[in-house]
């Protein structure tokens, strides 16, 4: 993906195909994601490119261990 738009539009088709074949699992998995990345846009409006999943995460989780930044 080139943009987070992008990656969100792909990431609601993938839903509804996973929700048409049954496939549950799938389905909260996507729909994780997905609300994580739309926090991120929230978060982040003047930014499009598409977040790693650690950036996501971090975004939701700033004082985690994995997220931390040290000044030397």
């Amino acid at each position: 993906m080139k943009t987070i738009d992008e990656h969100i539009e792909k990431d609601k088709a993938e839903i509804e195909n996973a929700r048409a074949t049954g496939n549950d699992g799938k389905v909260r998995h996507l729909e994780e994601e997905l609300k994580g990345l739309e926090e991120y846009k929230e978060h982040h409006p003047e930014d499009s490119h598409d977040p790693s999943p650690l950036e996501v995460y971090c975004d939701l989780n700033p004082d985690a261990v994995e997220c931390r930044v040290y000044d030397d």
